[in-house]
Parts: structure tokens; C-alpha cells; sequence
């Protein structure tokens, strides 16, 4: 494999808020009037899916964000990705076999896999934190012969957070 991350292949947007709480401000920066170029929901789900087209999805604790994208193309009328996912905390589960069966967070496996914690909540950061703990699993997934990127992707069950 050329496990390799292509920083400028990337896509990040700002939504317009309607509702905005102050409180997130200090977890991720973002200000309400802030000088970031905003799109509404409909602009930046097409743009996300005219980006993401076939790729598979990799994510922590994937099902949040599959769940929170499905939503908002549910209030467009669209149907439901169907994009392959892998999920890093269930990759994480697989290296580590069935003795480790318990949420891990993405802070918690930085911290294991020596991963800067670097714009951590903030889009781009938890995505490049993501990609690089995706690596790290690969690397270790290669050294178990009883386990295949393909058997993750196929597995059915929900992982994550819902």
C-alpha cells in the first residue's frame, strides 16, 4: 500500500448558523460573524458530495458523522450516503483483538499513537489527527495476517457514538 496523506486534496466549509452558542467558541474558535465564507446547509452538502463522490469515507467513531450528514440530506430530500466507511476506533478495536472492547476516544489514541494534538476540534485538525491514526492502524492491521482492510469495511454493525 502508499499510505500516503494528500494534505492539499481537501475540503473544508463553514455553514451559515442559525442557532449559535457562545459556549463553542473556545473549543473550536469559530465565531458566529466570523470572516470565514459561509454556505447554507443545501451549498456546502452538495459541494461535500460532488468532493467526496465514490471515496471511502474514514472517520473516528464514524457513525456521528454518517448520522449527522444523512440528516441534513434527509431535510433536502436526498437519500442517505452510500459510501463506503472505515472506522479508526473500530480499527482499533480489530488490531487490539477482543481484549480491548471499550470506547476509545481520538484524544486517547493520539496520546497512545504519539500524534501532536495540533487545531484538535476544529475540522481540518480532527481530520488530519484522523488520517494519521488511520496510518498508524494500516501499519498495524499489515502485521496481522487475520485481518484485512476489506473485513472492516464490510462489517455491518453500528460503530461510534449513536
Amino acid at each position: 500500500l502508499n499510505l500516503k496523506i494528500k494534505v492539499s486534496d481537501q475540503f473544508e466549509t463553514y455553514l451559515i448558523q442559525k442557532r449559535f452558542n457562545t459556549e463553542t467558541v473556545r473549543i473550536h474558535g469559530l465565531l458566529k460573524q466570523g470572516s470565514e465564507l459561509k454556505q447554507t446547509e443545501e451549498e456546502a452538502l452538495k459541494s461535500f458530495l460532488n468532493y467526496l463522490q465514490n471515496a471511502v469515507i474514514v472517520a473516528h467513531h464514524a457513525a456521528f458523522d454518517v448520522s449527522m450528514i444523512n440528516q441534513g440530506l434527509k431535510r433536502l430530500g436526498l437519500p442517505n450516503l452510500k459510501n463506503k466507511v472505515l472506522d479508526t476506533g473500530h480499527i482499533n478495536l480489530k488490531t487490539k483483538g477482543h481484549r480491548h472492547n471499550k470506547y476509545v476516544s481520538l484524544d486517547e489514541l493520539s496520546k497512545e499513537f504519539n500524534i501532536p494534538q495540533h487545531d484538535r476540534h476544529t475540522a481540518s485538525g480532527d481530520a488530519f489527527i484522523t488520517a494519521l491514526l488511520f496510518l498508524k492502524l494500516v501499519k498495524s492491521l499489515s502485521k496481522n495476517q487475520n485481518i484485512s482492510l476489506s473485513d472492516l469495511m464490510s462489517k455491518k454493525e453500528r460503530i461510534g457514538l449513536l
